[in-house]
């Protein structure tokens, strides 16, 4: 599950470049209606969204092997490249006709004149990604010693690529027959066949395989090819009254019938956090309604009410199959969102689209009064409807250690025991965890032994948010998990009062040139008690840490930060690339891939900056450190650049929250 879930993502980065092809193309008809026909600019604005469309799957290819690598490097990218004009070449219908003796180049298979589609595209891309990862750091004898490392990849790549298109000459003609019998099937379907697919195109969302089954209808892997036909309008193969059948149905869901759900979860919220649930959905409604982007919505009650998420996969499908049943016709280049309805609504192969109008406040109310009703019958947990927190002080967990490692053992019970954890890993602030049955974990005691939040965004997959000191938290259960007792007592003794022991223990962990007083403040900070985290109220004026715009943390889109999980504070939008100090401090913490650094005010408050949401997954690409743990900085010294194309491009928001960790009751302003 893992694996899909990560190609799930990879997949999203060639996806990303089709809200391009969808605007250059949108222009374009846009400009050609209103001069009455084509010109030289609508017609060189279309040729460019075609370029992108007609590539689409090579596109694929250099995606997924840079989404799948380890680390990403151009490397990947070019062996993706490799695979790709490997396989495709070798089984061109030329080449295919030479190797199996047939001298008519039209008598060899059909399949392979649609060998150069996303399928493949895929496959290229993981071959690529899996010769990355496996022979980067090959060393060969001094005399190959040239072809060493990064350079063996492109060979092996290719030599991988040429068995793969062995194996294809004989398993793709019926590979290919296969995906063309179901699509065929689908469409002889009709309305109920649309109807079907958008029923699992959201069933299948919390795995991440509905981006598999979308290449099968919205690209040319089974011959129907609707996105793409769709978006290159007159000059593609679409068909007016066919095509877009397999998207229009989803403007009316995700521009008003979610909506109409975030206003029911929000009026069935408890009144002392519908302030939060306010921020949460309205930020969540407006990405639904305008570009489309459903993910925080959905994720919102997919696994607190999974009931709801059926019953909202079950609108999806009749909403798909009603309007494949009705002559209105509608596509996307991104989703299905207002944007994209403007861009496309003067589409040559566009129908009736003010009837997905008409629907879509059909959907709201709908929307709207079904959960509503269920949420209050069946007394659903959705957002701002939880349970109130434990607020048992006593921690029933024993532990004979002291320090990060009694932290850790605490941890390791409520998750379930060592054995119920497959792998531990963690970025700035929080452990990310592969957890064999996350039905066993105890949320309250994890609580009680320091976590700050618990999130399970699905599988086997749990994050755990702590705070800074996060990493010595993973470091310590990864001692109790692999029986290494004599660091655990050496580290066991050491406390935050003794600096010279702490002083030692960062020695032991790793952390370079850190000053005894960083040190020992944050052997302290897994001390602190619940009174700590509840301080006075009080003002924190900050100089603002980059150039952008600054928006409340409820518009974040995590909701660990948007819900205050984290503590309180400020995010900007940035549209600057230098993180500079908000204030006289000393550099807490600074996380290896540099997108997060803490800070330790004179006062004793301690500050989190945050740059993009799951930047950690860019594993430091884009990020440069320019200070070090333990350094004094005072206001306006530059601490981190990076780079904002990058993060957009990898399809992750680049919004920075800055966070007070150690006072829930403290208010951030910016001068």
């Amino acid at each position: 599950m893992k694996f899909f879930q990560r190609l799930g993502r990879s997949i999203m980065l060639p996806v990303a470049v089709l809200p391009v092809a969808a605007i250059l193309s949108g222009i374009s008809y846009w400009i050609a209606s209103a001069a009455g026909g084509a010109n030289v600019v609508s017609t060189f604005l279309g040729a460019a969204g075609g370029a992108l469309l007609d590539n689409m799957p090579l596109l694929f290819a250099v995606g997924i092997s840079i989404g799948m690598a380890n680390k990403t490097d151009g490397t990947s990218a070019l062996a993706g490249l490799v695979s790709w004009l490997t396989i495709t070449t070798l089984l061109s219908p030329a080449n295919v006709g030479g190797l199996l003796g047939i001298g008519d180049v039209a008598e060899v298979n059909p399949a392979f004149g649609k060998i150069q589609n996303v399928f493949v595209g895929i496959i290229a891309g993981l071959i690529g990604a899996w010769c990355y990862n496996k022979f980067k750091d090959t060393k060969l004898p001094d005399a190959l010693s040239f072809f060493s490392g990064k350079r063996s990849v492109a060979i092996v790549t290719a030599a991988f690529s040429l068995v793969v298109a062995v194996v294809l000459l004989f398993v793709w003609p019926v590979i290919y027959t296969g995906l063309v019998m179901f699509g065929e099937w689908i469409a002889t379907m009709g309305p109920f066949g649309a109807g079907l697919y958008g029923f699992f195109n959201r069933l299948l969302i919390p795995t991440g395989l509905h981006h598999a089954l979308n290449s099968v209808f919205w690209f040319d892997v089974a011959g129907i090819n609707d996105l793409t036909n769709f978006l290159n309008g007159a000059n593609g193969d679409g068909v007016y009254g066919v095509t877009g059948q397999y998207m229009a149905g989803f403007f009316p869901i995700m521009m008003f019938g979610l909506p109409g759900a975030a206003l029911a979860m929000l009026l069935t919220a408890k009144d002392k956090r519908r302030k939060i649930t306010y921020g949460i959905m309205l930020s969540a409604a407006i990405a639904s309604f305008f570009v489309g982007v459903t993910e925080p919505l959905e994720f919102a009650f997919m696994f607190v009410a999974p009931w709801l998420f059926l019953v909202h996969a079950v609108f999806t499908g009749i909403s798909v199959g009603l309007a494949a049943w009705l002559p209105t016709r509608l596509g996307f280049g991104f989703s299905a969102g207002f944007i994209d309805m403007v861009l496309q609504w003067v589409n040559p192969l566009t129908q009736n689209p003010w009837m997905l109008l008409l629907m879509g406040v059909g959907w709201f109310f709908i929307y709207f009064f079904t959960f509503y009703f269920l949420i209050k019958r069946f007394r659903l947990k959705t957002p701002g409807r939880e349970e109130d927190e434990d607020t048992q002080d006593a921690d029933n967990i024993e532990t004979s250690l002291t320090g990060y490692h009694g932290t850790a053992e605490k941890f390791i019970t409520a998750l379930g025991g060592k054995d119920n954890i497959i792998d531990v890993d963690n970025c700035a602030t929080r452990l990310r965890m592969e957890i064999e049955n996350p039905a066993v974990i105890d949320e309250h005691a994890l609580k009680r032994a320091g976590a700050a939040g618990v999130i399970k965004p699905g599988g086997k997959s749990v994050q755990v948010v702590y705070g800074l000191n996060v990493q010595f938290v993973k470091d310590a259960m990864d001692d109790i998990i692999n029986d290494r007792t004599e660091r655990i007592e050496a580290f066991g003794r050491a406390t935050a009062a003794e600096t010279g022991a702490a002083m030692g223990a960062a020695t032991m962990l790793g952390v370079p040139n850190v000053a005894a007083g960083a040190v020992a403040a944050g052997a302290a900070a897994q001390q602190r008690s619940a009174e700590q985290r509840t301080a006075p109220s009080a003002v924190v004026t900050l100089r603002q840490p980059v150039a952008g715009t600054v928006v409340p943390l409820s518009e974040v889109p995590d909701p660990m930060f948007a819900e205050g999980t984290m503590g309180p504070g400020l995010a900007v939008d940035p549209t600057g690339d230098t993180i500079v100090a908000p204030a006289d401090a000393t550099v807490a913490s600074v996380f290896p891939t540099g997108h997060a650094i803490g800070l330790a005010l004179s006062d004793g408050t301690e500050l989190l900056i945050h740059v993009g949401i799951d930047t950690v997954t860019l594993k430091g690409d884009g990020f440069e450190t320019l200070v070090q743990a333990g350094q004094q900085v005072t206001a306006g010294t530059p601490l981190l650049r990076f780079d904002v194309a990058k993060i957009r491009a990898a399809g992750l928001s680049p919004i920075t929250p800055v966070i007070v960790l150690n006072n829930e009751s403290a208010t951030v302003s910016f001068s």
